[in-house]
């Protein structure tokens, strides 16, 4: 008896899926060890990637000071932030980091003029309740300690590269655009913010 190739297609499909891994929501494991995966964690994760986004921006438009500053801060208070997140296990709701897309991405598209001493304490501000959010989500059985020092060395790297590249734009134009992109995280933000209270309610 002679199969058609569209059974043998199928079969073979339903092989594979019954023989797929289970996956893993969010949580990717690299298979290089924990730190490598509490930076791939933080590279997959808007939610986090996007207002440390906004704050190398706003630091690079300030000027240098404010960007050195950011970017020791920032990453001391993010491993500060994981560390009590580790021990505690819980969920964030999604309005909470909607409204810090907003708020940062807004800064960021309203050229703020802020101090460097304002520029540290919301880089801290931000390290601690992006970091503890992190750290709920590292917590085991995910990769943990050793996540969370990969998540916060990604922190780093993406601060320095942003701040640094903003720096160095010298063109009108290109400081526009800078804000534009602000401007960007900020709807984001919106659209987040509707669609958490939408769930929520």
């Amino acid at each position: 008896m002679r199969s058609s190739p569209w059974t043998i297609a199928a079969l073979g499909g339903l092989a594979l899926v019954v023989r797929a891994s289970p996956a893993g929501a969010h949580l990717v494991s690299t298979g290089l060890g924990p730190v490598y995966d509490g930076l791939i964690h933080f590279a997959l994760a808007p939610e986090d990637l996007a207002p440390v986004l906004a704050l190398g921006l706003l630091a690079g438009l300030r000027g240098p000071a404010h960007g050195r500053r950011t970017l020791f801060v920032l990453p001391a208070a993010w491993l500060l932030g994981g560390w009590l997140g580790l021990a505690v296990h819980a969920r964030g709701h999604p309005a909470l980091t909607a409204i810090s897309f907003i708020f940062f991405g807004g800064l960021v598209a309203a050229d703020a003029p802020l101090s460097p001493a304002w520029i540290t304490v919301l880089a801290g501000l931000l390290g601690l309740g992006h970091g503890y959010l992190n750290g709920m989500a590292l917590a085991p059985p995910g990769p943990g300690w050793l996540g969370l020092l990969g998540t916060t060395l990604a922190v780093f790297i993406l601060i320095a590269l942003t701040a640094s590249f903003v720096l160095s734009l010298r063109p009108a134009w290109a400081r526009v655009a800078v804000r534009v992109a602000g401007s960007w995280i900020a709807a984001i933000g919106l659209l987040l913010l509707g669609w958490g209270l939408r769930r929520s309610a």
